[in-house]
């Protein structure tokens, strides 16, 4: 049988003289608001942003050549995350090198082109998002993404290899080939890692 409920003056609410809330039509809930701001600071804000917009001249004032001077005299700079990574891959190359190596220098394009072509076909449906990007890079950020071999966070792609290879995770050997090509636009700090930073 259900617990019933004792009726009668000596409830909780009586007893401690706390308020019942009333959901009836009269019942209204309202919580203090702060002191509205006064008119005279609000138009003390427009007048400085007013003032400020009047010092800068606007996009449509300036020409279009100098427009273009602007942003290409600016010195781009790499990040510090991305001198780290450069500094552990130039550590990484100099290594002495081990048997992978030999047999990652040995694959050929065709290869990297069948091994991709296996990756793909694991997969439900297609890569949308990659449409524009080379073999290599599809590679390689097919390797990023694979969380057995480890964070790809603040590491050199290769290192990454390596450290996974020691740990006996089995990485594949093509993205060693990729990272072992003697080309500029491979990249070594890993797209995610870009991404966040």
């Amino acid at each position: 049988m259900p617990p019933t409920r004792r009726r009668g003056g000596n409830t909780a609410a009586t007893r401690s003289n706390q308020a019942t809330l009333s959901f009836g039509s009269k019942s209204r809930v309202t919580k203090p608001s702060a002191a509205p701001s006064t008119r005279s600071q609000k138009a003390k804000d427009l007048d400085l942003i007013d003032a400020s917009r009047s010092n800068t001249p606007s996009v449509d004032d300036v020409s279009e050549a100098e427009q273009v001077s602007v942003t290409s005299t600016e010195p781009s700079q790499p990040h510090v995350a991305e001198l780290a990574v450069r500094q552990q891959a130039r550590a990484e190359i100099e290594q002495p090198r081990s048997e992978e190596d030999d047999k990652a220098e040995k694959i050929t394009e065709r290869q990297l082109q069948q091994y991709w072509k296996k990756e793909e076909a694991k997969r439900q449906g297609p890569r949308v998002h990659q449409e524009g990007l080379d073999l290599r890079e599809k590679i390689l950020r097919n390797f990023d993404l694979s969380s057995q071999y480890g964070p790809c966070i603040g590491i050199a792609r290769l290192k990454r290899w390596r450290r996974a290879h020691t740990l006996g995770l089995n990485p594949p050997l093509e993205v060693l080939a990729v990272l072992l090509k003697p080309e500029e636009d491979t990249k070594q700090r890993a797209y995610i890692d870009e991404l966040m930073s």
